[in-house]
C-alpha cells in the first residue's frame, strides 16, 4: 500500500477517471496480456486511502460492513436480520428478501450509534448507485434522498451528519469491476472459487444464495476474467434476481437504506 504522508494535511489527489485508461484497455495490447498500468491502479488506491483518512479524521464512531473480521482481530459485531414476515409485503420476492439486510442494519445503527458506515459499492455496478456520493448522508431513519445529495468538488466532503443520522462512506466508488480485478491480480489477493468458471458458469456478484445466480462464463483465472470483461455487454449484477424484478425495486430498496 502506498500511504500518503501523514504530515501533509493539505494533500489533494485528483480523481481517477475510470473512463480514461481503464485497467482492461491497459492490460490488452495487440491481443497480448500485459501487466496493468501501475500509475492507474496507484491513483485509484491513493484516492481510496485519502477517503479512509478523511473518514477516520472527521467521524467519531465508524463501522466497516463486511462478512468477516475475527481473523483480523476486529471488534466484530454480529447482528441478525429480521424474519421475512416482518418485511414490506409490497416488495417483489427477491427485493423483499434483500430488504432484510436493510432492516437489520437499521437495528444495528440504533443499537451501536455509528455515525459512519464504510461500504464497498461502486458507481459502475448499477444505475442507482451511479448517483451516489463518496460521503453519502442518510436521514435519521437511514433513508437516502437521491434528490438532496451534497456536491463533492475538489475532494471537499461533507462529513457532518445531523444528530441521529449517519454517513455512508464509499472508498471504492470510483473504481470499476475491471479495476478491482486488475488490483486483485497485482496485489495477489486471494479469491474464492465461486468467481471462477465451473462447468461454464461463474459468479460475478455475490449475494444471498436464494437470490443470486451464476452467469455464463469460461473465465477460469483473473487474466481470463479481465479479457472477458473487455468484450462482454452483460452487466455485473446480471445474476442478481432483484435486478430483474420491477423497474423501481432496487431504487425503492436504496431509498429505504439498502447499500
Amino acid at each position: 500500500m502506498h500511504l500518503l504522508n501523514s504530515d501533509s494535511a493539505n494533500d489533494r489527489l485528483p480523481h481517477a477517471n475510470p473512463m480514461q485508461g481503464s485497467a482492461v484497455r491497459q492490460i490488452l495490447v495487440n491481443g497480448r496480456s500485459l501487466a496493468p498500468s501501475m500509475d492507474h491502479l496507484d491513483a485509484l488506491e491513493a484516492q481510496s486511502i485519502y477517503i479512509f483518512r478523511e473518514a477516520f479524521a472527521r467521524l467519531k464512531k465508524l463501522a466497516l460492513l463486511c462478512r468477516y473480521g475475527k481473523e483480523w482481530e476486529l471488534d466484530l459485531k454480529i447482528e441478525p436480520c429480521p424474519p421475512l414476515e416482518t418485511i414490506d409485503p409490497t416488495l417483489p420476492p427477491a427485493a423483499r428478501s434483500a430488504a432484510r439486510k436493510t432492516d437489520g442494519l437499521k437495528l444495528a445503527l440504533a443499537k451501536y450509534g455509528f455515525d459512519g458506515l464504510i461500504a464497498g459499492i461502486r458507481r459502475d455496478e448499477e444505475a442507482t448507485r451511479a448517483k451516489e456520493r463518496v460521503f453519502s448522508p442518510r436521514g435519521t431513519e437511514g433513508g437516502w434522498d437521491v434528490r438532496d445529495q451534497p456536491p463533492e468538488f475538489w475532494d471537499q466532503f461533507n462529513a457532518s451528519p445531523p444528530p441521529g443520522a449517519h454517513l455512508r462512506i464509499h472508498p471504492i466508488l470510483h473504481w470499476t469491476e475491471a479495476d478491482i480485478w486488475a488490483y486483485t491480480q497485482r496485489e495477489n489477493i486471494p479469491i474464492i472459487p465461486l468467481y471462477l468458471a465451473n462447468e461454464g458458469k461463474r459468479y460475478r456478484s455475490l449475494g444471498d444464495a436464494d437470490i443470486t445466480n451464476p452467469v455464463a462464463s469460461t473465465a477460469s483465472s483473473i487474466e481470463e476474467i479481465l479479457i472477458e470483461l473487455d468484450g462482454t455487454k452483460v452487466p455485473e449484477r446480471a445474476g442478481r434476481a432483484l435486478d430483474h424484478e420491477t423497474e423501481d425495486a432496487f431504487e425503492r430498496l436504496r431509498v429505504a437504506g439498502y447499500l
